[in-house]
């Protein structure tokens, strides 16, 4: 056990409070005073006791973090602008994975919940009005990442469905005659939130629709996407087959390798992400790029400032781009 404050005190013939103020860094001490308790706490190794530093303060200086999973680099790229932004003022995160399972993720903000963290960041698989009462019942802070829930809880995005409007368009411009859209999590769309999901789909169509190519699209919801594209035919009509994220793009990139088809000469490719990793493939990715880092560190910002401050919710946009690369 380590020592304590009164200890300290005791061995440098000073108050409790003294000692304290060194350590905070407080007025009230004179210089000498205070570099000779700092000497002596070091020479002890003195630690915080952090759970009375938290009843002090009326915080634990803790934030959760509620994500799916960590597979997608989008989301590890994410959690470690979280985690950094949250250092900067004096917080340590929390991270609990839900593996999308709606039932779970209730568990794990029940769990952050009990050990009294002082705001959440939330990546949801939850929706509708009953989940938003219950987050407002919860009485914590709450910021919502990507998946939108409602007006009343802070929100960091993007606009998804302009962005793959944009992406899809210039498939459409290049000359491509049909589209093959991948998102396998479309599938739990009567059973989960997949806000971020749907507005990317719904942008595909949008763009289909006013160029008279939504009847040659085709949707693979599938999570053996992989297969369900080996006996397509890319010869009939220019194909390119858009992604909802770069993982996928990634995948399909693999295969392709592996079965001797050139993309960007005999079947286009489109991401969206724009993850880290792309600078390391070849033929270069055409994707959607946006801050990753940015949302993340945007969230934290936005859930400190609602910890300290009772305000109007905020949704916050954050702007995207078209990466133009050669798998187009």
């Amino acid at each position: 056990m380590g020592i304590t404050i009164k200890e300290l005190a005791k061995l440098c013939n000073v108050s409790p409070g003294t000692v304290d103020r060194a350590l905070n860094n407080r007025y009230g001490i004179s210089g000498k005073t205070k570099e000779r308790i700092l000497k002596v706490a070091k020479e002890h190794h003195y630690r915080p006791d952090a759970r009375a530093q938290s009843l002090v303060r009326g915080k634990t200086m803790t934030l959760g973090i509620v994500l799916f999973d960590l597979y997608n680099r989008s989301f590890a790229q994410m959690m470690n602008a979280i985690e950094k932004e949250a250092r900067k003022d004096g917080y340590h995160v929390n991270l609990v994975l839900t593996d999308k399972s709606p039932e779970d993720e209730k568990k794990c903000i029940e769990q952050l919940i009990s050990q009294k963290v002082d705001g959440i960041v939330l990546f949801s698989v939850n929706k509708g009005e009953g989940f938003a009462d219950y987050l407002a019942s919860l009485s914590t802070p709450i910021v919502t990442l990507s998946n939108y829930i409602a007006d009343s809880l802070d929100f960091v995005g993007i606009r998804d469905r302009v962005a793959m409007k944009e992406a899809v368009d210039s498939a459409v411009q290049l000359g491509y005659e049909k589209i093959i859209y991948i998102c396998p999590p479309l599938r739990f769309y009567k059973h989960s939130n997949i806000y971020t999901q749907t507005e990317r789909y719904e942008g595909c169509l949008e763009s289909l629709r006013a160029a008279n190519l939504l009847e040659a699209h085709q949707l693979i919801t599938d999570p053996d996407y992989l297969t369900a594209l080996d006996p397509l035919s890319f010869e009939e009509k220019r194909t390119a087959i858009v992604c909802s994220c770069d993982y996928y793009a990634l995948e399909i990139l693999k295969r392709f390798k592996e079965t001797n088809l050139i993309v960007g000469q005999d079947v286009g490719l489109v991401g969206f992400d724009n993850i880290d990793t792309l600078q390391y493939v070849e033929p270069a990715l055409n994707t959607v790029s946006f801050d990753l880092e940015g949302m993340g560190s945007e969230a934290i910002r936005l859930l400190l400032n609602r910890i300290e401050t009772d305000r109007a919710p905020i949704k916050k946009l954050l702007s995207h781009q078209l990466i133009r690369g050669a798998s187009l």
